[in-house]
């Protein structure tokens, strides 16, 4: 079986994008981790030896935003951010650490508990449960109303701010109705949000909405106080954006076994 990570180098960090399990269990409509669904969970050495190969020396800071649902793998991925935080580990600090979810309910309330503080990402990708459970079926299990309100929970417990991520998918969840109806879901609580003009994928549904569609959504965002940001592109060229990542390698080998 095989994974995927990502090394993204900035002017200032370098931030490794790791994976938790192979394949995805989740299947959201636009991403490609999930094509093939889950083929396994990875252990806690086999996660934490991705920075060993990226060459652990040099990583500033580590999202666990590559394939798989991290939540759904807990304690293999809270063992590996023990290792990762540790001074006579990785020793990274822990608000350097990122951990990304669909939105786990009873997960995120354990997260509550942890004692590290690292930050949490949740993809929301759509601002009420119609358009949510197009996209995510796990909306089906943990609805909006639910998920937002552990979300605020975790930040009166935690006092630390909310990454949200969500990718804008042309005419699906980019319209300005979409935007004040994630203004009035936010409204209150301590975040911030990535916009993420969503990457091309194979045989993907979606379409990339124009930079003026994306501008109004943000401007609306941005008038009504909320915090955000729209993720600069980095690895689209060699299938590593936001959405793309998928064992090719293997794809590929077997292709040509099979040729």
């Amino acid at each position: 079986k095989r994974t995927e990570t990502v090394m993204i180098p900035t002017k200032n960090r370098k931030t490794a994008c790791v994976s938790s399990q192979v394949g995805c269990p989740v299947g959201c409509t636009f991403c490609a981790s999930g094509l093939e669904g889950l083929e396994g969970n990875l252990d806690v050495g086999q996660i934490v030896e991705q920075l060993i190969c990226l060459d652990s020396t040099e990583i500033s800071n580590v999202v666990f935003m590559g394939m798989g649902e991290p939540l759904a793998n807990y304690n293999n991925t809270m063992q590996s951010v023990a290792i990762m935080n540790h001074g006579q580990g990785m020793n990274i600090g822990a608000r350097h650490l990122t951990i990304s979810t669909v939105g786990l309910v009873p997960q995120i309330r354990k997260l509550i508990k942890e004692p590290y503080q690292i930050n949490l990402a949740v993809s929301l990708h759509a601002p009420d449960d119609e358009s949510r459970s197009r996209t995510m079926p796990v909306n089906k299990r943990y609805p909006i109303a639910r998920l937002i309100q552990a979300c605020r929970d975790y930040v009166e417990a935690t006092n630390r701010r909310i990454f949200f991520e969500y990718v804008l998918l042309d005419h699906e969840n980019d319209t300005p109705e979409h935007a004040r109806k994630l203004v009035e879901l936010l409204r209150g609580l301590m975040c911030h949000v990535n916009l993420i003009p969503v990457n091309p994928t194979e045989n993907g549904p979606y379409e990339r909405p124009s930079d003026r569609r994306s501008s109004v959504f943000r401007e609306i965002l941005h008038g009504a106080g909320i915090p955000n940001t729209v993720r600069q592109e980095k690895g689209i060229d060699i299938n590593a954006g936001c959405g793309q990542l998928r064992a090719r390698a293997l794809d590929e080998a077997v292709e040509e076994e099979v040729g």
